[in-house]
């Protein structure tokens, strides 16, 4: 068998289905070799990795990193991925074929702290089809006193106004109020 036909084979399931992106969002404890421990079980079942992001600077309710990991696979192998990840102890917070092709960024003001701004990022991810992308929080006056975050959301195409909703939900629910961009439905 050729470099080549070894090449082709690996990246079909047999039965001709071409890789899918795919995107899973782990949790990682703040340990030496972790990431690598992640990464080794996508590579061994035929993942191939798009692009990771290792979100050091925040952490979960739990203490722990989150990690966004694209990656490419036919159909038939993601769950086996994802299988191999949990059998190898990765906490796997969410696993799915979803495609986030659309970018927004928006404001939130007010207490952020006191209603748990990590609260409400994982609130936003459940409830809405986004993902929080990036985070800058800014309490120019500390912690006590209101504070603002810019949030990136990515969503899937043709999404984002759903997201934007359950964001508005969310901040009306924490007495929180939303900058957001300016779209073509508003203008």
């Amino acid at each position: 068998m050729s470099a080549q036909d070894a090449g082709s084979d690996a990246e079909t399931d047999g039965s001709g289905e071409l890789p899918q992106p795919h995107t899973i969002r782990l949790e990682l404890v703040d340990e030496p070799g972790q990431l690598l421990s992640a990464l080794q079980p996508i590579a061994e079942n035929g993942g191939n990795l798009l692009s990771i992001f290792h979100e050091r600077g925040n952490l979960t309710p739990r203490g722990h990193i989150p990690v966004e990991v694209d990656l490419e696979c036919p159909p038939d192998r993601f769950n086996t991925i994802v299988d191999a990840l949990r059998d190898a102890g990765i906490n796997v917070i969410r696993a799915g074929a979803e495609h986030f092709g659309e970018t927004v960024s928006l404001i939130l003001i007010g207490d952020l702290v006191d209603t748990d701004l990590s609260d409400t990022l994982h609130s936003i991810e459940d409830r809405a089809v986004a993902t929080v992308t990036d985070v800058s929080l800014s309490a120019p006056s500390g912690t006590q006193e209101p504070s603002s975050a810019r949030l990136r959301l990515a969503t899937r195409s043709g999404k984002t106004s759903e997201a934007l909703a359950v964001v508005r939900d969310i901040a009306a629910e924490k007495d929180l109020h939303v900058v957001e961009p300016l779209t073509e439905e508003s203008a």
